[in-house]
Formats: C-alpha cells, structure tokens, sequence
C-alpha cells in the first residue's frame, strides 16, 4: 500500500506532491493533460486586488511561503521560474490616486502599496497620472514549471500519464484501490476537470475562462508589471504576455477572436508604439463563487479529498493551502473554515453524515 493517489498535476498538485516528497510519503500522479489553466496562466503574484485596491486573503502568510517553496523547486528541477519584478498600477484619473492613497494608509495594506507616486517616462506608455507600486510581487513561469515538475514525476517513476477512471476506484473505509494500485488517501487536484469528478462535481466550482496574448514589441522597454485594463508581463527578448480576459459562458480551452479584440482594444489604450501578435492562448481557470479554495475531505468517504478552486491566484495560495490539507490529513489540522469544503454540505446531493462515515 502506498501513502496517496494524486490526480492532477496543476500548481495544486506540483504543490501537494512537494508535501509529501518533503514528509516521505510515498504516493503516484495520475494526470492526462487535459486542463490548461496553469501552463497558460500569467503567473503574476501580488497581494493587492489592483480593481478596488484590497488585499488578498492571507496574503502575508501565503508571501512567506512563496519565494522558499520556489527556490526548492528551481533547485530540484535546475530551472529558473521565480522572477522577481514590481507591479505597477496605471492611474487613470486624480480620483484612482486618491483612493491609492487611502489604501496604502490601512494596515491590511500597508506592507503592500507604496506611498510614493511614480511619474511615467516611458515613451511607449501613456500615463500622465503616473503610477502607483506594488510591493513583494513578480511571476512565476508556470508552464516551464509544470513541464519540468512533470519530467521530474516522470524520471522519478511517479507519474501515470492517462485518463483517471472514476468508475474504476473502489473504495474501502480506510484506503482506495485504483487498478492494482492501493493507497490510504487519493486527492483530487483537477483545476477545472472538477465538473466531471462523480465524488466532488456538487462543489461550486464555476470555472472562468481566461485567454491571453504574446506580442513582440520593438520599441517597448519595460522592467516592471504594467496594470491597467489588462496587465503587460515582459517576458524577455522584446516579448511580453498581455492578459487576461474573464469569460463564464464559454468553458473551452479555444482562443477567440472576440477576446483577441478585447484584449488588444484596452492595450491599445495605453500602449503607443506597433506590435505583433505571436501567440493566443486560453484555458478555464478553477474558480469558486465565494472566491476560496475547496480543501477538504469528502462528506462521505473518509479516504478521498480534494484540492482546488485556486482561481486566478494558484501561483502564491498553492504552497499555502497545500501545507494546510496535508496538515489536517496527517495531523488532524483543523482547516480554516474559509477554504473547507464543509462550508458546501447543503449542496452534498443526498444527506450529509459525518467522514467516519464510510
């Protein structure tokens, strides 16, 4: 018997199996590459909502776990995907400023949103109001993460690359079998391909379709973030991503022309030199109508779990809510009652019992 199944290879996932290689779980992936969220995100970290200029859930506790959880990583699989760089926010009126201001005054934003106003004196970049600063923020490079992390399972024999059949788990009071293979614990990690998990599709995940796009620009230098109707990420080599639009409707991985338009049209409000379009991406972001992750153990059978609903913010609350399941799996942790699937047993569709309950 092994310790776990995972199902899933996303940043939930490389996060989760980072828990268990760390506390010498034995355990298996099972991951079809079917959802596309974390290898076409924009992988920016930054502990502000730059909308209404708020501050994101934990984001102190989730920042310090941050840059070690990713210098492991980068050490384990000899790759470079922490990039340290500040975010700057556009202002588009006196008004933006003002409420800037204000929002670097409280203490929950404090350490967050410099109170120094940034003149603009990028030739390229439309900005006559400036800019405002970010703090402890940057990106990681989330699909050379995921290809590497995934070789790294690969080399190390841990990874089946297949379809999951959820027909196929047996399910016992103390463990799973999944075809020969019998572990105590299975955690399902996956993104989006929630809607078709027979144990967990009654969780509110509602998904939001992002899509972005790769440009080159001669002319542009930038050596920040730059956020205004969509964010620009300098990528290196005069290449930037530009993103992300927000879609409900449309659950599939294909890029529009539509969004393509959207996302130029806000660029072009702000940018002032030519560009090239060289790639468009898109996949379903793994989010949730109370804006929290879904970390817990099913209502039913003791042995399953689940870990996700990361959103747009999988890059800096993965280390975190990871640490958090694994703790209460292994240590009887409670979790917090924000991100813990008990907060949905309404929804469970036949009467909720306990997890003793096999």
């Amino acid at each position: 018997m092994i310790d776990y199944i995972v199902v899933g290879i996303g940043l939930g996932g490389i996060a989760f199996c980072e828990q268990l290689e760390k506390n010498n779980k034995d355990f298996i992936v099972f991951d079809d590459d079917s959802q596309q969220s974390s290898n076409v995100a924009g992988g920016m970290y930054n502990p502000v909502t730059l909308k209404r200029f708020t501050s994101v859930w934990r984001s102190e506790e989730q920042l310090k776990m941050l840059t070690p959880f990713y210098k492991a990583l980068e050490n384990k699989l000899s790759v470079k995907v922490d990039h340290k760089i500040p975010v700057y926010r556009r202002f588009v009126s006196i008004e933006e400023q003002n409420m800037w201001f204000e929002a670097s005054d409280k203490p929950g934003l404090r350490p967050f949103l410099s109170t120094k106003l940034i003149k603009n004196d990028n030739p390229s970049v439309d900005a006559p109001l400036g800019f405002g600063e970010v703090l402890h923020t940057g990106r990681v490079h989330t699909d050379l993460l995921q290809v590497s992390y995934t070789k790294y399972l690969d080399d190390k024999g841990r990874l089946k690359k297949e379809h999951f059949d959820y027909d196929a788990l047996e399910i016992n009071e103390a463990s799973v079998n999944y075809k020969g293979i019998e572990a105590k614990h299975i955690v399902f990690c996956e993104g989006f391909g929630l809607n078709r998990n027979p144990y967990f599709n009654y969780l509110p995940l509602v998904g939001t379709k992002g899509e972005l796009l790769e440009i080159e620009c001669d002319e542009l230098e930038l050596d920040f973030i730059l956020k205004s109707g969509v964010f620009i990420i300098p990528l290196g080599g005069k290449r930037f991503k530009i993103g992300a639009t927000n879609k409900w409707k449309d659950k599939t991985n294909t890029p529009t022309e539509a969004s393509r338009n959207e996302l130029e049209e806000k660029l072009q409000n702000f940018l002032k030199c030519d560009y090239k379009v060289v790639d468009h991406i898109a996949g379903v972001r793994p989010t949730v109508v109370d804006r929290r992750p879904l970390i817990g153990n099913h209502p039913k059978h003791t042995p399953l779990y689940i870990l996700n609903g990361l959103g747009s913010r999988g890059v800096m609350i993965a280390p975190y809510v990871s640490e958090r399941l694994f703790e209460a799996i292994e240590n009887n942790i409670p979790l917090e009652k924000e991100i813990d699937i008990v907060r949905y047993k309404k929804k469970y569709p036949t009467k909720y019992v306990g997890k003793t309950d096999a």
